[in-house]
């Protein structure tokens, strides 16, 4: 039995129609991410389904005593009690039950004898072990934990929380609940990459059914196995996750292309049948054929060619006046095929001039502010035409490296130099370089000012302002035309370096996937700061990561991918890089350490001390297998707990002692490398 079944769904508001004709089934155990231009009716449709609207037309049942859990784009939570206290509230009775527990084995201490106390005591234990009483301080925890929380946030009130870390709030009390369906709008826009990892993880075992809306391709490709594309008039399935989507799109365009090219050929038949009949003997034929003609026209006009495919003419729309022949002429030339791929950005971006081949090089450089290091970076290397993916968790210092690198910061001491005859192109994440007194075309005139009113209009149209839209003030365009904006105006700047941070926020998915065909056929150098991992596999030649832990920058030669494959096979349980085995080493991943010629001078090494040191190598790696030994099996033991609280809490501890001996061991493996070279 499916969960929701809808047919012909629809919805308006003030005679403004945003969707119509949804239909589906979504059955237990579903993985389906809806999909579509911003705009669309996504969010809506989701409002519909919770119940928090209703539909303007079309029909909806739900199971019975069904559960559903919603996480909206922003969540509310305006309540004061602490972080810890929401996520209580997705166990119900249980913390309540654990209060009269221990009420209940004071009053047996005083009187062991009363059998109703015991009894009591008997029937509340067991329906407290049931619930998962003995465990549920230890979900709480590995949740928020596992979306980003430390443990100095667990009593935060949630009013001195940031917006974005109430929304993670209402995720992990959602996620602990277990509703039939979770619903989730742009779960990722306020998670680092570790967060959106952990939660792939987690949708991945979830027992029930998730609904997603996502602009985050990776985790699309990660979370669900169907997609749902919706439209205007109607959603289309598609099996599979998204790189599969991506592929049956295509065919099924290619498919509708040759559709409406032979409707043409039709239509261009029909037009020459009636031009040539009109005043002759077949005057009748021709006057029906005009008739129907002027009705698919008008019919294509308001709802596409895929909107009328497989319908008898009959059933295409309302009456509609008889055109003339030399009209419906003139109405056929301007028929389009935008319904098959949308409306849809174009981003071209070419260099003025060639850079030098090193683009931007860094040693012994520390980032940050005078009373804060954020990290160190001893040695990096960018060339000419290579894409850097600097990533890292929220507030490890991205931006602030992007500001220093465009020397907005100094840096704390150490060198970076860019190469030379660069021309930098910075797209923002925040969009601090647009005016908001400004006018789209005033916008575009700071950058381009000897182009005409009429160029720019038509610049501004490939990005998909159009009309009335191009005398907007910058102040009331939402965050994607923000987005759309900072990229038009970076298409005229020419530039040989690109320095774009989150480019991809707020774009739908069709302006995603232009960006990266776009960014893929550049012929310069791009240097990006991203959550888009499906972004970043496509361009990466070089992954810059920031390790917090050990305020360290680590940079790897190669994709995303790559990155995960050689992170997973070599990663201790800091975060920082183990010695790879020799059979598959992971050479690529440096700590952006010196080169080898670039060591220090100084007197070099006797035979005894080199004896000695591969002697401490050897005796350190023999310790970090065991420690990564006992790591493995008290996690283990974590992920399986008994009840005992107090056998817990040890754990934990004995789980924090390992790690930081691991870190040490690894830190002196390390050293002892570098001062054996």
């Amino acid at each position: 039995m499916s969960l929701i079944t809808a047919n012909n769904l629809a919805k308006s508001y003030g005679g403004a129609l945003v969707f119509s004709g949804v239909s589906f089934q979504l059955p237990p155990h579903a993985r389906i991410a809806i999909v579509g231009a911003n705009g669309i009716g996504k969010t809506t449709l989701l409002r519909l389904l919770i119940g928090e609207e209703p539909p303007s037309d079309g029909a909806m049942q739900k199971a019975r005593d069904l559960s559903i859990g919603y996480l909206p784009q922003e969540a509310g939570l305006y309540e004061t009690h602490t972080l810890w206290e929401e996520c209580l509230r997705a166990f119900g009775e249980i913390p309540r039950q654990e209060i009269r527990l221990r009420e209940l084995e004071k009053k047996i201490a005083a009187m062991p004898d009363d059998e109703t106390l015991v009894k009591e005591y008997g029937q509340l234990q067991s329906d407290f072990e049931s619930a998962g009483g003995y465990s549920y301080e230890t979900s709480i925890s590995q949740t928020l934990s596992g979306l980003g929380f430390v443990k100095d946030d667990f009593e935060m009130p949630l009013p001195h929380l940031s917006g974005g870390q109430r929304t993670r709030a209402l995720l992990a009390r959602l996620l602990l609940s277990n509703p039939d369906l979770l619903i989730l709008d742009e779960p990722t826009n306020h998670l680092d990459i570790g967060a959106v990892e952990w939660l792939e993880g987690r949708l991945r075992t979830w027992p029930g059914a998730v609904l997603i809306v996502s602009h985050d391709r990776y985790f699309l490709d990660k979370a669900v196995d169907h997609i749902w594309e919706m439209r205007r008039i109607g959603l289309e399935t598609f099996r599979g996750n998204y790189s599969a989507y991506a592929m049956q799109r295509k065919q099924r365009w290619e498919e509708r292309a040759r559709h409406i090219e032979s409707e043409r050929e039709s239509f261009a038949k029909d037009l020459d049948f009636i031009k040539r009949n009109i005043a002759g003997g077949n005057t009748l034929q021709a006057k029906g054929r005009l008739r129907r003609l002027s009705r698919m026209i008008r019919a294509i006009e308001n709802h596409g060619f895929e909107g009328i495919r497989g319908k008898r003419w009959l059933e295409v729309g309302e009456s509609t006046r008889t055109m003339s022949v030399e009209e419906v002429g003139r109405r056929l030339k301007t028929l389009s095929g935008i319904d098959v791929h949308g409306r849809a950005m174009k981003l071209n971006l070419k260099p003025r001039r060639r850079s030098g081949n090193i683009v931007l090089r860094a040693e012994k450089l520390r980032i940050g502010y005078p009373d804060r290091l954020l990290f160190s970076i001893d040695k990096l290397l960018l060339t000419r035409c290579e894409c850097a993916a600097l990533i890292g968790e929220n507030g490890s210092g991205k931006t602030t490296f992007l500001r220093t690198m465009l020397d907005q910061l100094q840096p704390l001491s150490g060198k970076l130099t860019q190469g030379a005859s660069l021309e930098i192109g910075y797209f923002a994440q925040a969009h601090e370089e647009l005016n908001p007194t400004l006018t789209l075309i005033e916008e575009i005139q700071t950058v381009a000012p000897a182009m005409m009113p009429a160029e720019i209009r038509s610049h501004l149209g490939t990005f998909t302002f159009s009309g009335d839209e191009h005398f907007k003030k910058v102040s009331v365009l939402s965050g994607g035309e923000r987005g759309r904006l900072a990229l038009a105006k970076l298409a005229l700047s020419n530039a040989n370096f690109l320095v774009l941070d989150e480019p991809t926020n707020h774009l739908d998915i069709a302006s995603q996937e232009i960006l990266q065909e776009m960014l893929s056929g550049y012929e310069g150098t791009v240097l990006l700061v991203s959550h888009d991992r499906y972004l970043i596999n496509a361009l990466a030649t070089q992954v810059w990561t920031i390790d917090t832990e050990r305020q360290k920058l680590l940079v790897f030669e190669g994709n995303y991918n790559e990155y995960r494959a050689a992170l997973e096979s070599g990663r201790d349980a800091d975060g920082a890089f183990a010695a790879a085995p020799s059979a598959a080493p992971a050479a690529n991943i440096v700590a952006a350490d010196p080169a080898d010629g670039d060591r220090p001078d100084g007197p070099p090494l006797s035979k005894f001390e080199q004896k000695r040191i591969k002697k401490r190598i050897a005796q350190v790696e023999a310790e970090i297998t065991e420690l990564e030994g006992k790591l493995s099996r008290t996690t283990e033991q974590l992920s399986n707990p008994t009840g005992d609280m107090a056998a817990a809490q040890r754990l934990g501890e004995a789980y924090q002692r390992i790690r930081v001996k691991l870190n040490e061991a690894l830190i002196e493996w390390e050293t002892l490398q570098e001062g054996n070279r």
